[in-house]
């Protein structure tokens, strides 16, 4: 199973064409995706108009709905952030932390655009859905 993060769904609803939106394109109805609460939250919060709102919820309800946190992985995120801060490298957002953390415990392939997560494919396991494509 793929997980997308917002930072594709977000530019795949405004039409922006990148490499990520692409593959997502590819995958819809043909692989299984999910989406993390989380992330549904960060993707709906953006949408101007309600009839825009309700359009990509719709949507996004097809998707496995995947809880992200929780105290183990909440717990995982602070240690993976930990290590990856006595690298040098400091990771913007907690929400990706978790997001990223999830992946990783969970042997689930992240669908991305934000550069945040790559410090955890490079050092920490994370399996991104591009280089598997």
């Amino acid at each position: 199973m793929i997980l997308v993060d917002s930072s594709v769904w977000i530019d795949f609803f405004r039409g922006t064409s990148t490499p990520q939106t692409e593959r997502l394109d590819s995958l819809l109805g043909i692989e299984p995706l999910a989406i993390g609460d989380l992330i549904l939250t960060e993707v709906l919060q953006g949408f101007n108009s309600e009839r825009d709102f309700n359009q990509a919820r719709k949507l996004l309800a097809t998707l496995d709905m995947l809880h992200v946190g929780g105290a183990d992985v909440a717990v995982q995120a602070a240690r993976n952030f930990r290590t990856l801060r006595q690298r040098g490298i400091t990771i913007r957002k907690t929400i990706d932390t978790l997001i990223a953390t999830r992946c990783i415990e969970s042997d689930l392939a992240l669908l991305y655009s934000d550069r945040d997560f790559d410090p955890f494919v490079e050092h920490l396991g994370l399996r991104s859905a591009l280089e598997d494509y």
